[in-house]
């Protein structure tokens, strides 16, 4: 089992310039309300690292958890945030295109996606935004456990071909656990791929 024993935020930013010292970093982008709060404490095996809300569009900066002590867990504003209006919208695009293109030692970009709503046209745009910044993508399909077991396997073939069949596509539950040390694992291997860069982890 990999273990990620220690994590504390550290910051929150909306400019790529005020980031603290580079380190390997995991990207968390999903829409408002996706989970990204839920996943981010049960990946770490935490209950109130990252802090959840009802309130669409609540993290409207790139907060970041330390991890290990060895790399940082990167949470980005949902898209209830970002679809305020266009100036905001302009405002998403523009922070995590910079963070992309100026942070070399994003290891993983995870996009969540809701299993029983997603993806949706915003999951869709996103998706093919981050392929076009050739970026390798790890999707996540949150809150299995809303969707009977019976019709989960039509539901993860929806999910896949809405998005041309990822590479990496995983669904989890945040409360039965259900994948979540699968997502670790690759999580893990994907911050030791490159090892002449990386700390241990």
């Amino acid at each position: 089992m990999v273990m990620f024993h220690e994590a504390r935020y550290i910051k929150s930013l909306t400019d790529y310039r005020d980031a603290p010292e580079p380190r390997p970093e995991i990207l968390l982008l999903g829409r408002s309300n996706v989970g990204k709060s839920s996943f981010i404490n049960a990946i770490l095996n935490r209950k109130n690292l990252a802090r959840t809300s009802n309130t669409p569009g609540k993290t409207v900066t790139l907060n970041y958890y330390l991890v290990n002590e060895a790399f940082y867990f990167v949470d980005a504003p949902g898209y209830g945030y970002a679809r305020r209006s266009h100036k905001d919208r302009d405002a998403f695009i523009v922070m995590i295109e910079n963070h992309l293109l100026h942070a070399p030692m994003v290891r993983a970009v995870v996009l969540l996606v809701d299993f029983k709503v997603g993806p949706t046209v915003d999951d869709v745009e996103t998706y093919l935004f981050l392929r076009s910044l050739e970026k390798e993508v790890i999707v996540v399909a949150t809150k299995m456990d809303k969707i009977a077991k019976t019709r989960q396997p039509k539901r993860l073939k929806e999910i896949k071909a809405m998005l041309d069949d990822p590479i990496h596509f995983h669904a989890v539950s945040n409360t039965t656990r259900t994948n979540i040390e699968t997502v670790r694992t690759l999580l893990h291997q994907r911050l030791i791929a490159t090892a002449s860069e990386s700390t241990d982890v």
